[in-house]
């Protein structure tokens, strides 16, 4: 096998190795409320998101893909170790903030970790600064959109159900909640795959085993299929975070939280913006919280949260730029 098209495979080894730890990562998001309501156990549920994870790709294209592999950074410029440094760059990010139980964004360690590595072989001028404002709004959009359908949703809700007895209420808002769980799963299985299969598209097209930037299926399948593993894999410290720290809540509350999440993230990737499904999540828990009274919601976990999101692109944007650097300079070395 020739030495080049070795080195692209292992790095598509390593970008759905970071497609897993997005899954890992993120299952969290997917499961938090519907395991901290008690409506699946910790398994059912892990089962329930992994599945709608990988269908997926039968109901979302391939517009976020597109943004990410061809609308935030000169495609031209990328080559081979460019992205190796800049996913093993996200997924260290993942590792950091996973240990610390911070449910930061995997989406944004990746594009993070992508720009710090072009930026460190070409300087900032192969930063395509119209892919990147969208981007870097919905940073600050999705957790506020978030919040205002998930307040939204429990004030509508909480009207309708006013007078019916609580065991009934329970009752269906369990049965709800599973729809609302899928739709979410769905939601970021389909946006945030779509990250992995973009880059693993440019890696395919700088090492010239494709004509022209465009998404494989055996790429779209793999992403998905990685993703849905991650999930399986589960992410327990993060889910106690995002479950009970930030606000106490009930299978009514999952359903609005969910429900808002997942219109915010369908309407993200039908946009082709690679939106952070955690933000989303976050903020529509907060919302969903803050309905009874403001002090329901955990404001200081919520504040640490928004730290790990600032601090995500730049933080897997300097690690990516040092591996970068040192990968580089071994390469060199064996010239």
């Amino acid at each position: 096998m020739d030495l080049s098209l070795a080195f692209i495979i292992f790095i598509i080894v390593v970008a759905l190795a970071f497609d897993f730890t997005n899954g890992m990562h993120d299952a969290a998001n997917s499961i938090s409320t519907i395991v901290s309501t008690r409506v699946l156990t910790p398994r059912q549920a892990v089962l329930w998101a992994a599945f709608f994870n990988f269908v997926a790709f039968l109901i979302f294209g391939t517009t976020v893909a597109a943004t990410i592999g061809e609308g935030m950074i000169d495609i031209n410029t990328v080559t081979p170790t460019v992205i190796l440094a800049g996913v093993l760059g996200a997924i260290c990010w993942n590792m950091i903030t996973w240990y610390f139980g911070l449910p930061s964004s995997s989406s944004h360690a990746l594009i993070g970790g992508y720009a710090g590595a072009a930026i460190a072989k070409g300087g900032f001028g192969v930063i395509i600064a119209g892919g990147w404002y969208k981007t870097v709004l919905f940073i600050f959009l999705a957790p506020a959109i978030g919040l205002v359908l998930g307040f939204l949703l429990k004030v509508i809700t909480s009207w309708i159900i006013r007078k019916q007895p609580p065991a009934a209420i329970n009752k269906w808002s369990r049965i709800l909640q599973l729809f609302s769980a899928a739709l979410y799963s769905l939601g970021h299985g389909g946006n945030d795959a779509q990250k992995t299969m973009g880059i693993i598209a440019s890696l395919l097209f700088a090492g010239g085993l494709i004509p022209e930037f465009t998404i494989p299926l055996w790429v779209v399948l793999s992403a998905h299929t990685a993703i849905a593993l991650g999930t399986l894999s589960g992410g327990w410290r993060i889910v106690k975070t995002m479950g009970q720290k930030i606000t106490k809540l009930r299978p009514i509350d999952g359903f609005c939280a969910e429900t808002a999440s997942a219109a915010s993230i369908f309407l993200a990737t039908h946009m082709g913006i690679p939106v952070s499904t955690t933000h989303v999540i976050t903020g529509a828990i907060s919302g969903v919280g803050s309905v009874n009274r403001l002090s329901a919601v955990r404001w200081g976990v919520t504040i640490r949260i928004v730290w790990a999101w600032i601090f995500t692109i730049p933080g897997a944007a300097i690690i990516a730029c040092i591996i970068y650097l040192i990968v580089n300079l071994i390469f060199n070395l064996f010239a």
